[in-house]
């Protein structure tokens, strides 16, 4: 690849892709809302395109890209909004409308193993498994339906595939690791039944090396689950992980089948209210954090020959090293 044009630069995943296309020496045309999007994007040496997923000259950014990474997404796990939809739904088919106008080459949609979820456990899925009748929530919908789209797009001259990583952790991380460092220092979080179901989880280095390995292999009209090589249980990688971070672990613990019936209950007040309250926990939360959801990633290693680049020590140690650092910094 010679140039790249990306959406979603600024968030989580973007910023990573950023920095290993460009160490590679490719030129990285990402997109960005705001004025501070552009400087942070072009503090990693990217070049900034300042407007948004419905911009009118979308294309004319695009054109003269080798290929293209759609990684902007709503990622909030609550009740469906029409932002949400807008997002992830129109935002896409704008998306890949403006590739196909501008004759990019090849493309890679940022997914989800979310799309599967309806609230019962996952357990080592793989590509064939369906879409589920009742997705859990607003997010696995819009998602799924956000991947029918760009997976259409093939029809249009793209040579488009669909990665889906499951829970992305790792260096960086602004989303997850936050959220529950938020909740236990809050003294908030509590193990749903005794956590000790399993889970497949995504180093964000593996993430950044299956998106670069669908882009180069990826066969158009598929979608890759892209994980880390093992198989964890939940509660002690959770344990593990805030431990890298200094935090210790409660014991406290909540039955499941009354966490899923205070979803039930919140989603259906929370519409009754109009809006005006929110829930506070979902089942869509609940699909992607309280039951076991393991996946396979065999076509991955067939297909792309992806091989996960960075193991659950690895990842753990570095997490550790920066927090040290950062608080010997401070202190």
């Amino acid at each position: 690849m010679r140039r790249l044009f990306l959406t979603g630069g600024s968030g989580y995943v973007g910023r990573n892709l950023v920095r290993h296309f460009v160490a590679q020496g490719v030129e990285v045309h990402a997109l960005a809302r705001s004025a501070s999007a552009c400087q942070l994007l072009r503090s990693l040496g990217a070049q900034p395109i300042e407007g948004d997923l419905f911009s009118p000259q979308l294309h004319t950014a695009m054109q003269g890209c080798d290929a293209l990474i759609h990684a902007a997404a709503d990622t909030q796990h609550g009740l469906a909004s029409e932002a949400q939809q807008l997002t992830n739904v129109e935002g896409t088919r704008r998306v890949f409308a403006a590739a196909a106008q501008a004759q990019v080459a090849r493309a890679v949609h940022l997914s989800t193993e979310s799309v599967l979820l309806d609230g019962r456990p996952l357990v080592n899925a793989d590509e064939n498994h369906p879409y589920p009748a009742h997705p859990a929530g607003g997010y696995s919908a819009s998602k799924a339906h956000a991947e029918q789209i760009a997976l259409a797009a093939a029809r249009t001259g793209i040579q488009v595939c669909v990665v889906r990583p499951r829970f992305v952790w790792g260096r960086d991380d602004t989303t997850a690791l936050p959220q529950l460092l938020q909740a236990v220092d809050a003294g908030k979080f509590a193990w749903i039944g005794d956590g000790r179901y399993r889970t497949s989880t995504t180093h964000i280095g593996n993430l950044v090396h299956g998106i670069e390995r669908a882009l180069l292999a990826g066969k158009s009209g598929q979608c890759y689950f892209i994980t880390d090589a093992d198989v964890v249980e939940f509660r002690t990688f959770i344990t593990n992980l805030l431990a890298t971070q200094g935090r210790s672990m409660t014991d406290k613990a909540v039955p499941r089948w009354l966490v899923f019936a205070v979803a039930a209950i919140s989603e259906r007040l929370a519409l009754l209210s109009g809006g005006r309250w929110h829930p506070p926990v979902t089942r869509q939360a609940l699909a992607t954090s309280a039951v076991e959801v393991t996946l396979n990633i065999g076509k991955a290693r067939q297909d792309l020959g992806y091989a996960p680049v960075v193991t659950h020590a690895q990842g753990l140690a570095e997490l550790a090293e920066l927090y040290r650092t950062k608080t010997e910094a401070a202190g």
